[in-house]
């Protein structure tokens, strides 16, 4: 079964007369039960990867080898006699380089691991494909660039050998390739814990031989198409005689024991599963590789075949739910996707959720029909199980971990659950005064009494470290031991969705540069919101953050007039996010609509952002109903209107405002007139207008098709007088000359093409978000889009990563809120923050909104019922220990409870391990067969066989 991913053809595969010396060299190393029966072909890999990089020579001395025997230079001398001594030399060198071969110095050191005082002697091994041979063809860039092919060669060999074994091997791994070792800080000290499963006996063992080489699973997949972001340098730390081996070859550097501990560090920061060589019992290891899922041939073994005996350590996470807050960390660095979000309520009937696990092959028959090709993107289709988990988090566009930041405002951790808000949105403060609160919406409190006041918390804490001298910057995580990425990245417009792709791709380890064409940054959030709802110095307070992070914001530079984009390609920018937003407004199509003393609502509140000072006291009227015609609406009053009326399309009960921002504009005597569409402005001599005339709008959807569909009755009209008409009826996408010369496409008019997932357009490098690609939504949404369009940038930018394999599709459901069981709970209403009463809050400019007092947080935070929490399946979980890292709750931990998974045997002995454990299995199968989750697999299996055999 082949991967996802693209082989490379090797110009020897298939060979009519193929070289019988590379036939035999590959039938002595392989794996594979046929092929070491029945011989090799040219067709197999264990032929064409050898083809491609040794000489007939080289096989020669190598078959007169032993596999896995050492020899000294002197034996080997006596069995190749056709050598002088020097040539033999110079070509067990080039062996060695290349890595068909491997060496050590045999006894030359103590029990220490302290080299001897005496001559180092050189013994030389053919080692294993795997670990070994296919290993070290690929751990050099030039030889991989010299000999692709060697990268298909590599990933058949960690593959063929073990399709349709896997299940057969005992807990331990059985000797064969990788074996996980936990996060050593995730073991507990009670757990009788074993030195095998600590890194630092490994490191102390070893210590002043110890290298750091490339990743030869990331630089190969990379070569083949699905490649991770990841820089492929040092990740893999070889230990005592393969130190020497690989510094000596020139496949790594000596590095000493602390420097391996911040490796380490920086692996477990990024998500990557320590494992460990399994191929010497448990006195040898000569490799700690630092994993990324994504591209990992060892996990994948495990994974794809739903075996994890094969490489699981002896530990199990396992969740305290009643600490467990739902924040969704650990589910986002599971490398398994053993854990998922869901419920910490019981159901109506007071039982508790019971969630499903994946059966094991222990006690099922295995094959094909089990594995999971796509292990990779299973595990990242969705954060939750299928029952669901808190709707807070589930409503959010840009899924804030609220529960887990409410925990941390209760408990007066201020600036932890700032960090929390930040991990999703840079936008903390701004988002306390303008956001929807789709999350307050779903809150489950809201079926008691009233939502949690979640805005009101957020903003509570963002304000906190507004005033703070030592601001939060968040810390960097970067997937490279160098501390940063060169890779040039530009985004175009600084707006919320365009500075918050610049801030996670900062945190990153780019330095991104942002080009806005306003003298100040910020988009609508600067431009479009008045400042009594949303001061300005909010908003530039957040983007410094942005900016000590090491983005570049460059204003007053119109991308398509000022430089263009082919311009800023030959200045080396690699990538572009255009994130404008709909910078144009539109109008009604009906008669006068263009006439003088009319606007539109975008131009209008920049005018009133611009020019505040300006009076106007005439009749104002607004056409439109959302918040925006709410803010134009206010804005005129603001000014000095005489009168200000809205009229909108939309029924009262259906007005895109939200009814916080309604009851605010009528407590300024704003008249809201619903249910009324513009049919003709009036004006007069000169052109100017004087008024204009409403139609009776009696429905907006068709109920039918559920689509815009407005009906009029033509004959009940209204005219109302009017100095001044704002129309707040949509917005559109203003793109001068910006993508002149690139293969953007369009549609609906003039909206970007693109990937709904990655927001790539049909020019490679041009990605697109936020309004401009969706229409005008809210600034969260905006947050959203630029935090995924980050990753999508990320994967670009980065050489043969693939843009969607092991992305996390950010997949939320939410729980059931009418199946549910609820707690004890306080009677405490929900707290309301107060106006400044000093400020004249309904005529001034400045935001008289106040916070909710440090009582009042610890009152409101305390009303959340905390209905999420996390769940480990235990029969996907691999005891890598890398939750344990994210989890700031003491909710999850390492159970030592598969203490027979440290078994690590010598590979030459796995037949046994294998043969013994298949008779335990066998007696399992029998006693299982007539279970419901025996007959549910066979039922798949004999559809997987039905589907197979119809394809022929």
């Amino acid at each position: 079964m082949p991967d996802q991913n693209k082989k490379i053809i090797s110009k020897y595969q298939g060979d009519k007369n193929p070289d019988k010396r590379y036939l035999k060299l590959g039938r002595k190393i392989t794996d594979v039960v046929a092929h070491k029966i029945g011989g090799v072909t040219s067709d197999d890999p264990e032929y064409w990867g050898l083809r491609e990089v040794l000489t007939p020579e080289m096989c020669d001395v190598a078959n007169k080898m032993k596999l896995r025997k050492h020899y000294t230079f002197e034996q080997l001398l006596a069995m190749n006699k056709e050598y002088e001594a020097i040539d033999l030399q110079k070509l067990l060198d080039e062996m060695s380089y290349i890595g068909i071969l491997e060496y050590d110095y045999g006894d030359n050191y103590d029990h220490n691991h302290e080299l001897k005082d005496r001559p180092r002697i050189r013994r030389y091994r053919v080692p294993f494909y795997v670990p070994g041979s296919a290993e070290l063809f690929n751990s050099s860039v030039d030889r991989i660039a010299k000999n692709p092919a060697v990268a298909s060669f590599f990933e058949r060999m960690t593959f063929t050998p073990l399709a349709g074994i896997t299940q057969m091997v005992p807990p331990g791994g059985d000797g064969i390739g990788m074996h996980v070792i936990p996060v050593e800080k995730a073991i507990d000290a009670k757990s009788e814990s074993v030195d095998l499963e600590h890194i630092s006996y490994w490191l102390q063992k070893y210590e002043g031989h110890i290298s750091a080489g490339i990743c030869s699973c990331r630089a190969s997949r990379a070569v083949l198409g699905d490649g991770c972001t990841d820089d492929f340098d040092d990740w893999c730390i070889q230990l005592g005689d393969m130190a020497d081996y690989t510094v000596e070859t020139g496949r790594a550097h000596y590095i000493t024991k602390e420097r391996a501990l911040e490796i380490l560090k920086l692996a477990e920061k990024n998500g990557y599963v320590h494992q460990i060589t399994n191929i010497d019992g448990e006195n040898k290891i000569f490799d700690i590789c630092n994993c990324n899922v994504k591209i990992c041939n060892a996990l994948r073994t495990s994974l794809l075949f739903n075996t994890p005996y094969l490489s699981r350590s002896a530990y199990t996470a396992k969740v305290t739910k009643e600490n467990c807050v739902a924040c969704g960390k650990c589910v986002e660095t599971c490398p398994a996707g053993a854990v998922k979000l869901g419920q910490k309520l019981c159901h109506k009937d007071g039982t508790d959720f019971k969630y499903k696990h994946a059966p094991l092959p222990d006690n099922n028959i295995w094959g094909p029909y089990a594995w999971d090709e796509n292990y990779r993107d299973t595990a990242r289709m969705s954060n939750t199980y299928p029952t669901g988990s808190a709707p807070c988090k589930a409503a959010c566009p840009a899924h804030v971990p609220v529960q887990a930041y409410l925990r941390l405002a209760r408990d007066g951790k201020y600036r932890e659950a700032l960090a929390m808000i930040k991990t999703e949105n840079p936008f903390p403060a701004v988002c306390g005064r303008i956001c929807n609160k789709r999350c307050e919406s779903e809150c489950t409190r809201g079926k008691i009494d009233d939502p949690v006041s979640i805005d009101a918390v957020k903003k509570f804490v963002a304000d906190l470290d507004l005033k703070a001298e030592d601001r939060y910057v968040p810390e960097k995580t970067v997937q490279s031991v160098h501390g940063s990425f060169d890779e040039k990245i530009a985004i175009i417009g600084g707006g919320p969705a365009g500075l918050s792709a610049a801030y996670y791709l900062a945190q990153m380890g780019y330095k991104p540069t942002v080009f806005e064409k306003n003298p100040i940054p910020g988009g609508m959030m600067t431009y479009g919101i008045p400042s009594y709802k949303l001061e300005k110095d909010v908003i530039a307070a957040e983007i410094d953050i942005i900016k000590a992070l090491g983005a570049e914001i460059k204003c007053g530079v119109e991308v398509g007039k000022d430089v263009t984009i082919d311009e800023l390609k030959k200045q080396g920018y690699k990538a572009f996010y255009i994130a404008i937003g709909c910078q144009g407004g539109k109008r009604p199509g009906v008669k006068n609509d263009d006439a003088k003393g009319t606007a539109i609502a975008v131009e209008y509140l920049r005018h009133c952002f611009e020019h505040r000072e300006d009076s106007f006291s005439g009749n104002v009227v607004v056409v439109g109903g959302g918040n925006v015609a709410i803010d134009c609406a206010r804005n005129a009053h603001r000014l000095g209107a005489t009168d200000v009326k809205m009229f909108c399309l939309e029924s009262r009960d259906t007005m895109p405002a939200s009814n916080e921002e309604i009851l605010e504009a009528e407590e300024e005597n704003v008249g809201i007139n619903p249910s009324w569409g513009p049919k003709e402005v009036t004006v007069n001599d000169k052109g100017e207008v004087t008024g204009i005339i409403f139609k009776k709008c009696l429905r907006t959807i068709d109920p039918e098709t559920g689509k815009f569909s407005p009906v009029y009755d033509e004959n009940e009209t209204v005219e109302i007088k009017a100095d001044k008409i704002v129309f707040a009826i949509g917005q559109a996408i203003e793109w001068g000359n910006l993508l002149e010369g690139s293969k953007v496409k369009f549609w609906h008019g003039n909206y970007p093409v693109a990937d709904k997932f990655t927001y790539e357009t049909d020019d490679p490098d041009i990605f697109v978000g936020g309004d401009v690609f969706t229409g005008p939504r809210f600034v969260i949404d905006a947050i959203a889009a630029g935090h995924e369009a980050a990753e999508s940038l990320h994967r670009h930018v980065r050489p043969d990563a693939s843009m969607t394999i092991g992305r996390d599709r950010r997949n939320f459901t939410p729980l059931n809120k009418d199946d549910l069981t609820y707690p004890s709970y306080d009677t405490a209403g929900r707290q309301e923050a107060g106006m400044d009463e000093s400020i004249d809050y309904k005529m001034s400019y400045k935001d008289a909104h106040l916070d909710l007092t440090e009582e009042q947080i610890k009152t409101e935070t305390s009303r959340c019922l905390g209905c999420g929490a996390s769940y480990v399946d235990p029969h996907k979980c691999i005891g890598c220990g890398l939750c344990t890292t994210k989890c700031e709750f003491d909710a999850i931990h390492l159970v030592r409870d598969n203490p027979k998974c440290t078994d690590m045997r010598v590979a030459e002995k796995k037949v046994g391990g294998l043969m013994g454990y298949s008779a335990k299995r066998a007696f399992k199968i029998l006693g299982h067969l007539g279970s419901d989750e025996a007959k549910e697999l066979k039922k798949k299996r004999i559809a997987y066989k039905k589907a197979h055999s119809d394809k022929g």
